[in-house]
């Protein structure tokens, strides 16, 4: 197995890790706590919450597996050569915390306040799909132990699902005019947690001179790279198209300043993919 060429590279590469990893992990919190301080989830899409956990389970199978079993390392040598395993540790940390803190979330719309919101049959129905999909992948790896290719099954489901997740918010923000009740510290720490892991991939890649860990690993890539183009877009949703005011201490946007928030024509809805 290769090992660093440079102390100072693999120093740059864990340090790089473990603020991403600290970064996309705090990155929770600020939608947590507003649906705390708020007693409601109304502005936060449901979609969005059912398709990110099926992303980041995805994502925990894949980094997990690769992590930890010796049989899937052998086979990613025998794919890629005597190269570094594209997976560290900071990678399954933020997994596990991922899938618990989404986990939560989703028992916050249980408990607190969602207006007329629900799930969608289109959000629902890629849910279904996409472990239907995952479970044939399964039976089809089983009998030759193809553990390579199935937990790349999964790394795929979660690239494809990170791509869909956004998109019933974004919907959302556009349908209502306003990210009232979307937490805009999330994505500022999800940008800053993009920007670092695709920079800890390129530190490992100058260290060993070689482009294996970006494409022996896409999801990881493809990742850094859907989070940052989304967060972005998020960023100019709620800074430069619906800009939030203060009235009485409450947010509210220009057009709601003319009618309430939950008033018929602005009611949210759970967004259509």
């Amino acid at each position: 197995m290769a090992s660093w060429n440079s102390i100072y590279f693999e120093v740059a590469y864990n340090v790089l890790g473990w603020i991403a990893f600290f970064s996309w992990s705090f990155s929770f919190y600020p939608q947590v706590i507003l649906n705390y301080r708020r007693k409601s989830v109304v502005g936060l899409n449901f979609d969005f919450l059912v398709l990110n956990m099926t992303k980041h389970s995805s994502y925990l199978i894949y980094n997990a597996a690769m992590y930890f079993s010796p049989e899937i390392q052998r086979q990613y040598h025998e794919k890629f050569g005597d190269e570094m395993i594209p997976v560290a540790l900071n990678d399954v940390c933020f997994s596990i915390h991922a899938v618990a803190l989404t986990a939560f979330t989703l028992f916050q719309v249980i408990i607190y306040d969602r207006g007329t919101q629900k799930v969608s049959k289109v959000g629902s129905a890629i849910t279904a799909i996409v472990w239907t999909a995952a479970l044939v992948c399964v039976i089809v790896a089983w009998p030759n132990h193809s553990w390579l290719w199935l937990i790349s099954v999964f790394n795929t489901i979660q690239v494809v699902m990170t791509t869909i997740k956004y998109i019933p918010q974004a919907v959302m923000n556009f349908s209502r005019k306003s990210t009232v009740g979307w937490s805009i510290g999330n994505i500022l720490l999800d940008l800053v947690g993009g920007v670092l892991n695709f920079g800890q991939m390129g530190v490992q890649s100058i260290d060993q001179n070689s482009l294996v860990n970006f494409y022996g690993n896409i999801g990881k890539t493809l990742l850094s790279l859907e989070v940052v183009f989304f967060d972005l877009f998020f960023i100019v949703q709620h800074y430069v198209l619906y800009p939030e005011r203060r009235d009485g201490g409450k947010a509210v946007t220009a057009a709601e300043q003319a009618e309430p928030f939950l008033g018929p024509s602005d009611k949210p809805e759970s967004a259509q993919v």
